[in-house]
């Protein structure tokens, strides 16, 4: 249904989008992933027709309109800070947009009784958005954004205001609402909890390029570089050579790594980066067991599940893992890593 084509985009004098491209299917939802700064509300806009790319294309089922008005477009966009407005009840602002464009008043009425009921705040139509909680104002504004019934919705870090408790409450409702919802929808998040439970494709973003796209799943667990390792949190990377081929061994700084990477990618001395997952280690160490090492607790933090524990091996190399119980700062153990749980990236230098 969109098909961004070639998107440049300059900010200060600098490049902001550079040579964007990506496509939106009908029923889809894509989440845009990033850091801040890098472009994602700036492509929003440039989507809604509030800004003017430098270069490219914006094609909506197969007609280009690039310079459309934001009003012919048709386009939800529903922006961070909700911007409802405070001189008016919960009906006349999910109305707002509905007057603007002249809609008959029986029209409006059932149109924003719909839209209410989908976020389950019809009973509070008539109540001041003064009065309402974070939530409730992150629903009406969510409201507000479908009463016009728009081709496409576009969601600007909904959630950001949010505390976590609510935050993951409203994300497992959005999730069930946006399957019900018969249009494409864009959201855009720097928080990859959200976007992994909202997504049915991911999009990551960086320095203004889509560096890698896919399912959630597929996109967590087979990063493209060592950058998207690490913007998901995998940051237990060593530098090697690769000194083996069947099975791949690499030479690291903490001893010889056997990892499970395809054997054809990598030749017999390339300059690799491995990065081990933080679920990758076993305190179990069983006969014909791989990648045996030794190391010291350095920290170890009680997450619910597990306990972040930070081990430290050798004399510089200090690595963070999942690790069911709770081990004892200054301990000295003993475990292995599974060669399922590395990944290998070739590199330059």
């Amino acid at each position: 249904m969109l098909d961004l084509r070639q998107i440049e985009k300059e900010y200060d004098g600098q490049p902001l989008l550079n040579g964007l491209s990506f496509s939106v299917g009908k029923n889809e939802t894509v989440c845009i992933l990033g850091p801040s700064g890098v472009g994602k509300s700036t492509l929003l806009r440039i989507i809604a027709g509030l800004e003017q790319p430098a270069d490219g294309e914006v094609i909506w089922n197969n007609k280009d309109i690039s310079d459309l008005p934001p009003y012919k477009r048709k386009f939800g966009l529903m922006f961070q800070d909700y911007a409802l407005f405070p001189h008016l009840d919960v009906f006349e602002n999910v109305a707002f947009g509905l007057r603007m464009q002249h809609i008959p008043h029986i029209e409006i009425e059932k149109r924003v009784s719909e839209a209410l009921e989908m976020v389950n705040l019809r009973h509070i139509a008539r109540r001041s958005v003064t009065d309402l909680s974070g939530g409730e104002k992150q629903r009406i504004a969510f409201a507000r954004a479908l009463a016009p019934k728009p081709k496409l919705l576009m969601l600007d870090e909904p959630m950001g205001s949010l505390d976590r408790a609510l935050r993951d409450q409203l994300t497992r409702e959005l999730h069930i609402l946006l399957g019900e919802m018969d249009i494409p929808v864009i959201y855009v998040t720097h928080d990859q909890e959200e976007a992994f439970s909202i997504a049915d494709k991911l999009l990551i973003l960086n320095e203004g390029r889509i560096v890698q796209s896919g399912s959630p799943q597929y996109v967590y667990t087979h990063p493209s570089d060592p950058w998207v390792a690490s913007f998901f949190g995998l940051n237990n990377r060593l530098h090697g050579k690769i000194i083996s081929s069947d099975p791949a061994v690499v030479k690291t700084d903490i001893g010889e790594v056997t990892i499970s990477c395809v054997s054809e990618r990598f030749s017999h001395g390339e300059l690799v980066d491995v990065v081990i997952l933080p679920t990758a280690v076993k305190m179990e160490v069983e006969n014909q067991s791989q990648n045996i090492f030794t190391g010291k607790i350095v920290d170890s933090l009680f997450k619910g599940n597990s306990f972040t524990t930070q081990v430290k091996i050798g004399s510089d190399a200090e690595f963070t893992f999942e690790i069911p119980e709770k081990l004892s700062k200054g301990d000295q153990v003993t475990f292995t890593i599974d060669p399922d749980a590395i990944l290998c990236f070739g590199r330059k230098d």
